[in-house]
């Protein structure tokens, strides 16, 4: 380990290899961080490390967790995970906060309305922002899973920002995915888009006080109504047929139930092959993911299209130009460059 010019000590490959090995929580953090970072040096480091540490990742249940607005997210991980904690499992959490589209600026306060579990030793909260990212997640989750199964988490939940079309995007990175929804907030079926119950494997009602007799009584008719809902769908698997439960994670009524049901679900598309196919599917879908990242980087950057591009706007700008028509300028100008390189 050597010493910069900061106080903080610069951790070589194998430093980072080793602290995820033993479980460390501080090295984890710093993993995840040097993932995220955009810096060419921190990206071939962070490249090296998740090739050094793949044999290590794979053997966690990754579950996404997803709802609207005030359902209670944080406060269902939490009573969650504690129940995990409880069974005996090591529990990763990444929670995607929102950035802003103005300032870039995330609060990142997940770590505070997860207090209990944040600070148990056998649990790692980590809140990332979103930079921009479609899908209620961020640019690096997938590589932040690698790195929690690597440091010895069995299980990885996954909190999205919230339910609309593009949250199913979290459905590519995990195994379950789960919806949190409300009971008495209107119309239930309007309260949640058809492409989130297509990828739903649960649906869970969540605050459902057992000590309130009609809020339990109207969380058990929500259920029973996502659950016709459900019925009338086709199912995306085989082997598993989505179903609707209720909770109440304040009290932690239900949660056992909930979680029996994430493992019935495991159970059956194991048995299937559903389970190993749809990593498999995940993966290709991760591997062009990364290469339309990579190549819409290297267009941003390249000289002859940033020499071509303030034209370009002008000529959108001043009604010369359609879009479509000025992309497929840019791309030939893309091309020619690459070819007078060659």
């Amino acid at each position: 380990m050597t010493t910069s010019g900061s106080t903080r000590p610069t951790l070589s490959l194998d430093d980072f290899d080793a602290g995820l090995q033993r479980g460390d929580r501080s090295i984890l953090a710093r993993s995840i961080t040097l993932v995220e970072s955009s810096r060419p040096a921190d990206r071939e480091l962070a490249n090296s490390l998740l090739e050094r540490v793949m044999p290590n990742t794979g053997n966690a249940l990754r579950v996404g967790i997803s709802g609207v607005p005030g359902v209670g997210k944080s406060t269902f991980i939490e009573a969650l995970g504690l129940h995990l904690i409880d069974t005996g499992k090591r529990v990763a959490v990444l929670a995607i906060d929102p950035t802003s589209s103005r300032t870039g600026g995330s609060i990142l306060g997940d770590k505070t309305r997860m207090l209990n579990l944040s600070q148990h030793k056998h649990a790692y909260v980590r809140p990332s922002p979103t930079s921009g990212e479609l899908g209620g997640v961020a640019r690096t989750s997938r590589e932040s899973i690698l790195l929690c199964e690597a440091a010895g988490y069995d299980v990885v939940l996954v909190e999205t920002v919230g339910v609309g079309q593009s949250e199913v995007v979290v459905d590519s990175m995990v195994d379950c995915f789960m919806v949190l929804m409300l009971a008495g907030a209107g119309d239930e079926l309007q309260g949640i888009k058809k492409g989130i119950i297509e990828v739903a494997d649960l649906l869970v009602v969540n605050k459902a006080d057992p000590a309130d007799d009609d809020r339990s009584l109207a969380a058990r008719q929500a259920a029973a109504l996502y659950q016709r809902a459900l019925e009338i769908i086709t199912p995306r698997s085989n082997a598993w047929s989505p179903r609707a439960l209720t909770c109440s994670a304040l009290h932690s009524h239900g949660i056992a139930e909930v979680w029996q049901s994430v493992c019935d679900f495991q159970n059956a598309v194991t048995a299937s092959g559903e389970f190993a196919t749809r990593r498999n599917t995940q993966q290709h879908q991760w591997l062009w993911a990364q290469l339309e990242d990579r190549l819409l980087t290297r267009f941003r950057d390249n000289k002859a299209v940033k020499e071509k591009l303030q034209d370009i706007q002008k000529a959108i700008d001043n009604g010369e130009l359609s879009a479509s028509v000025a992309a497929d300028r840019l791309l030939e100008t893309y091309d020619s460059f690459k070819s007078d390189e060659l």
